[in-house]
């Protein structure tokens, strides 16, 4: 199961793009590296942790 790579900070709304800092927690919330910094790192909504949101990668590698 994916990611869901959500475009919006769910505190001010800005748009994140699909390879910006964006911060998750384990319910997938997910917020601005601004928003985060001044929440250090913890999740408003259950508390959790934020951790960095993966990147996809740039190009799909075939092996």
């Amino acid at each position: 199961m994916a990611l869901e790579m959500r475009k919006k900070c769910e505190r001010c709304d800005s748009a994140i793009g699909e390879n910006a800092a964006a911060y998750i927690c384990v319910y997938e919330c997910t917020f601005c590296e601004p928003c985060t910094e001044t929440m250090e790192h913890i999740c408003p909504n259950c508390g959790g942790e934020l951790v960095r949101r993966p990147r996809k990668p740039q190009k799909v590698r075939m092996v």
